[in-house]
């Protein structure tokens, strides 16, 4: 270790618990994190600062004004850059010492287990259901610790699954996917900008007490954060004896098609039409008869909305079938095109054959038809 380094990590070194062996270790540790966003962004900053000395990031994103509302890895001139160049300048300036490496892909079944053999500890920082059960099974598989963390709105959680340390893994704690669709994600539901900060943040402490061997990890106990109440709670975790990935007589041993899986049991057994922005503007100029239905949030109705439309919020849609008419051609329309297909379906289930989605929702329409749109 340099003289630069013992006077960067002098506080650790002066922590018994740590030390010089215990900052050895963290410079001889490995972290990949999933996800250079709201949760791997504060993760990433804090295994730079304390001295991790291989960091990985996994990421295929560009850098969007929206994301820097939480994403702290990434500043206004970064927009339109990709995340990694942002994140990799961001870290380094934070701690040269580092080595850092960059992964510009997916995290996919092809390539899952050969990144996290690389790795001693994986933070999942992803924000959707097929990385997560994907990050599960290949980190369960390998014998990896999987530091997880969520965001919604006001509510973070966070745990650590490690089978072969003893505790449950993802799907002991959750079998079955939800829905598809039926849980909105950031970009739907919105999230308080700091909130990816605390759980990611605490993502980063569960990953280097690992390295260290210090003190008691998550593994077991799934701590969830209330924002607005400022609370935190802690639920027991128990591991799944039926469980197909971490069970003694597991079914599932290989990746398998995690976005067929998570999209199973979406109740979308039926195909839905769907209509583009172009086709839906062309129609506009020529059906009167054309109805859209916006199945958004009035909020959101408020931020942009296509003239004429007519609001249903998708929890009041099966309510309030009888305001529209059976015969008419509808179009539904949300944020992004994930509640207005689910839209689709009960509308499709409830005898309007002529309903359709709007594929890519009011974002699409504001970036291809009206550029004076309000975005969010």
């Amino acid at each position: 270790m340099t003289d630069e380094e013992r006077l960067r990590y002098s506080r650790h070194l002066i922590m018994p618990e740590v030390g010089l062996t215990g900052q050895q270790r963290l410079k001889a540790a490995r972290v990949l994190c999933i996800g250079a966003g709201g949760l791997g962004s504060p993760a990433a900053l804090y295994l730079a600062a304390a001295g991790v000395g291989t960091i990985g990031l996994v990421d295929l994103d560009d850098v969007d004004l929206s994301n820097l509302q939480r994403q702290i890895l990434h500043g206004t001139k970064d927009v339109g850059r990709k995340k990694l160049e942002s994140a990799r300048d961001r870290l380094r300036e934070t701690n040269p010492n580092i080595e850092l490496k960059l992964h510009d892909c997916r995290f996919t079944s092809k390539n899952a287990a050969d990144l996290v053999a690389r790795y001693d500890v994986v933070i999942d920082g992803s924000d959707n259901f097929p990385t997560r059960y994907l990050s599960n099974d290949v980190c369960v598989w390998a014998q990896k610790p999987n530091v997880y963390g969520s965001v919604f709105r006001f509510d973070g959680q966070t745990t650590v699954f490690a089978p072969h340390l003893g505790g449950p893994c993802y799907r002991c704690l959750f079998p079955e996917p939800p829905p598809a669709g039926s849980v909105p994600n950031c970009a739907e539901a919105g999230v308080l900008g700091v909130l990816p900060g605390i759980i990611g943040t605490i993502q980063a402490t569960e990953a280097i007490k690992l390295i260290l061997g210090l003190g008691e990890s998550l593994v077991g106990r799934l701590l969830h954060f209330d924002a607005l109440k400022m609370m935190l709670r802690e639920f027991k975790v128990r591991r799944d004896p039926r469980c197909p990935v971490c069970s003694d007589s597991p079914t599932i041993t290989e990746p398998i098609d995690y976005d067929q899986f998570c999209s199973s049991g979406a109740g979308m057994d039926e195909p839905i039409s769907t209509i583009s922005v172009r086709d839906l503007q062309q129609k506009l100029a020529g059906n009167g008869s054309l109805v859209i239905v916006d199945v958004r949030e009035p909020f959101e109705y408020e931020i942009a909305h296509i003239e004429n439309s007519k609001l249903i919020p998708l929890a009041q849609l099966a309510a309030r079938l009888g305001e529209l008419d059976r015969t008419k051609e509808i179009v539904a329309i949300c944020h992004t095109g994930t509640r207005s297909a689910h839209a689709v379906q009960l509308l499709q289930s409830a005898g309007f054959s002529r309903a359709s989605n709007l594929k890519g929702g009011i974002g699409a329409w504001a970036n291809e038809i009206d550029p004076t749109m309000q975005k969010y």
